[in-house]
């Protein structure tokens, strides 16, 4: 795996890979992570990640990050731990 660039972003940390013939958007926030898989012939070069990372795509992983955060909350809470 290859890492080929780090997207500034100030909710996440973003970091891109090429793969095994994908590109790999890796985002990270705190203990979370979301790894999306895109096939590098879907797109016409690097740049068409930049133009993938819209806010609106941005803002619903921010979402999701914070559901993931409420499931582990609430499976602790569950068990007591």
């Amino acid at each position: 795996m290859r890492q080929l660039a780090i997207i500034p972003h100030p909710d996440v940390k973003i970091t891109l890979f090429s793969w095994n013939g994908k590109y790999l958007i890796k985002l990270e926030k705190g203990p979370f992570e979301q790894t999306y898989k895109v096939s590098e012939l879907d797109l016409t070069g690097e740049e068409d990640i930049h133009l993938l990372l819209d806010q609106e795509f941005v803002q619903a992983a921010v979402q999701r990050f914070a559901g993931m955060q409420q499931d582990l909350q609430a499976a602790f809470d569950r068990h007591g731990i």
